[in-house]
């Protein structure tokens, strides 16, 4: 028998309770909104934790990015080589120093071991040449170094060696001779001509030898440079980042010296440089650690990166601290060679600038002999002028004279003074131009600079080496404070 089921009937929504509708209707909400709760909850820590990435982990990568990237740099701006660095000087015939006093190879040794030394190229980058007596139309026993160096560089083809010249176009044919006999014996010869693309000249002088050796200085190709002339410069030795950086500078010569060539803007990449004033070369010069580069002007014939030479002398007057010593046969606050008269006080100012402001030492000693120009005197006074012992305003201004005798009044432009140098006590400056505007707005010209202020070894350095042949002929016989120079041409020309 079946037990008996009773159903309850099912009641219509109406009939349902209202206060247990309102309960379970409350729920159904309370669980929709703890859904929700818990979703937002959960994009909001995944976004903090995105912002604790982003501040914690980026800035870690960014900094390993960066100093990756500065080693990088760093290696590149670092050269490795064993560079020697030596300065050299031509001392005229007939000045004498005192014994045991600061003395240098001669430029002539130098020239002549760059040429022995030469295995497969040299380059050189010249104003003029004129190293035979034929060239001068003199009959100098003197002359005799210059004709040696010529008849060494006619010999480089024959030994396999490449030589390359960029000279500024000829002033006169006298001046054809040895360019002549360059190009019949086998040299590549390229004439630059910068007075139509600059209104300048071609006025640097230096030697680029295999990749890895050079010279730079005041020397021209002219025998008188050798041994009439006061000259200074540089030559180092093993030092391949340096010597193809100036290579980089030489090219430059060497592109404009083709026909109806012009001066390209910018100059291509591989023109540039990353040594600069902000960005030296770090390298190890006589076991000293340095930082050096090279200067050009004028501007337009400085590619990227390289700094000019006029901002490269400013730099250095403006880092120095104790004093600036100056030697270079012209000092002209103007634009010489131009056809207005035109003020150029940038080197100038710089100089008052350090005297007044931070109480550095100035020393100018310029050349005075029978080619000086008149309106130079002025200027040098007006600088002299600021020395004063109450305000503590040091500036002394001398004229370095060389004897003449009879016997050598008869060679054309000889027994000067023309180095082109600066020394601070902070750094060694040497290079190519005299000082005026004209020679850093128009001309080419170039420069060694080198900072040695993190050596231990102070004695070794390029800048003690400078400022030693500074201070010898500073106090030398040959030095007059230009007070005491009235009716200076007499004086310089020493009748």
């Amino acid at each position: 028998m079946k037990p008996k089921i009773v159903y309850k009937p099912i009641s219509s929504p109406e009939e349902q309770d209202p206060v247990a509708v309102q309960m379970a209707q409350l729920q159904n909400d309370a669980r929709r909104y703890y859904r929700c709760a818990l979703v937002v909850a959960f994009m909001v820590t995944m976004l903090f934790c995105l912002m604790a990435a982003q501040l914690l982990l980026f800035p870690l990568l960014c900094t390993s990015s960066t100093m990756e990237t500065e080693t990088i740099n760093s290696q590149d701006q670092r050269c490795n080589d064993p560079c020697n660095m030596v300065l050299v000087e031509s001392i005229p015939e007939g000045m004498v120093y005192p014994e045991n006093t600061t003395s240098n190879p001669s430029v002539f040794q130098t020239w002549m071991t760059l040429l022995n030394e030469a295995k497969s190229s040299v380059d050189i980058a010249s104003f003029y040449w004129t190293l035979t007596n034929n060239d001068t139309h003199t009959h100098h026993p003197s002359a005799e170094q210059g004709e040696l160096i010529l008849q060494e560089l006619l010999k480089l083809k024959q030994r396999g060696i490449t030589l390359r010249v960029a000279v500024n176009p000829y002033s006169s044919t006298k001046e054809n001779a040895d360019i002549d006999a360059l190009r019949n014996s086998g040299a590549e010869v390229r004439v630059v001509d910068l007075p139509h693309l600059t209104t300048g000249v071609l006025h640097t002088k230096f030697w680029v030898v295999d990749g890895k050796h050079l010279y730079i200085g005041s020397a021209n190709m002219d025998w008188r440079s050798l041994t009439q002339v006061k000259e200074l410069g540089s030559t180092v030795y093993n030092c391949s980042c340096l010597a193809q950086d100036l290579e980089k500078i030489f090219d430059v010569y060497w592109t404009l010296g083709i026909p109806n060539a012009t001066i390209p803007s910018p100059w291509p990449d591989k023109f540039s440089t990353i040594y600069n004033k902000d960005t030296p070369m770090e390298m190890n010069v006589n076991s000293t650690e340095s930082l050096v580069y090279l200067s050009s002007s004028p501007p337009p014939l400085s590619a990227k990166g390289r700094t000019g030479d006029i901002d490269a002398i400013l730099n250095v007057i403006d880092d120095a601290k104790r004093f600036v010593y100056i030697s270079v046969m012209d000092y002209n606050p103007t634009m010489e060679f131009s056809k207005n008269k035109r003020y150029w006080p940038e080197i100038d100012n710089h100089l008052r600038k350090a005297v007044y402001e931070r109480y550095v030492t100035v020393r100018l000693l310029i050349s005075c002999w029978a080619h000086s120009k008149p309106f130079m005197f002025p200027f040098l006074n007006s600088l002299a002028a600021l020395n004063s012992s109450k305000p503590h305003y040091k500036v002394d201004v001398k004229l370095f004279v060389i004897p003449v005798s009879p016997d050598q009044k008869s060679i054309p432009f000889g027994r000067v003074n023309h180095n082109k140098y600066m020394v601070t006590d902070r750094v060694a400056y040497i290079g190519t131009s005299n000082w005026s505007g004209d020679y850093f707005t128009n001309t080419a010209g170039s420069a060694l600079v080198v900072n040695q202020t993190c050596a231990t070894n102070a004695t070794n350095t390029m800048q003690k080496k400078l400022h030693d042949v500074f201070m010898r002929d500073w106090t030398s016989n040959y030095s007059y404070p230009i007070h005491s120079m009235i009716g200076f041409k007499k004086k310089c020309l020493f009748q």
